[in-house]
């Protein structure tokens, strides 16, 4: 098992940053679409659902938003980290089986131990597909968690 741990207030600088990336599965938009409820055509499409007007399959927009929280609870500033606002520009398409990459850059420290964050998310392609910005509280305190194998869901049609 690999230890996590977060980056506190106190060791937060303007600049610093961190990625993380996750590939998009059919699998994983099919438990994203049934765990939200959300099965808009426009940003799902599977053999049960009309195709969309993008003619392809494409992702959720809000399934890369997630890529980005995950990557400010677990990679910077991690464990403890409170998510208090997040603006988000969707401005590119996210498809099936795209690998998207998460930056996150230490924008402004502020009080009360809040911290703005620019995220960017990119495709394979090096095409920004999300932008915006988040602002968090950051831990004061050191936390290291084991990182913890997810069970795994098993999905079938009816």
């Amino acid at each position: 098992m690999r230890a996590i741990e977060n980056i506190t207030y106190e060791e937060l600088h303007a600049g610093d940053y961190a990625t993380f990336t996750e590939t998009l599965s059919e699998d994983e938009l099919i438990l994203f679409a049934a765990q939200s409820g959300n099965i808009n055509p426009a940003e799902l499409t599977t053999d049960a659902v009309q195709k969309s007007t993008y003619s392809d399959k494409i992702g959720y927009g809000m399934w890369a938003a997630n890529i980005l929280n995950t990557a400010v609870t677990s990679v910077i500033p991690g464990p403890g980290t409170i998510h208090l606002e997040q603006e988000l520009n969707f401005s590119g398409k996210i498809e099936l089986g795209d690998t998207l990459s998460a930056r996150l850059t230490i924008f402004e420290k502020l009080e009360r131990n809040r911290v703005a964050i620019n995220c960017e998310v990119r495709n394979q392609n090096d095409e920004v597909v999300v932008h915006g910005v988040a602002t968090v509280v950051a831990p004061t305190q050191k936390i290291s968690v084991n990182e913890t194998s997810l069970p795994r869901v098993l999905i079938e049609n009816q």
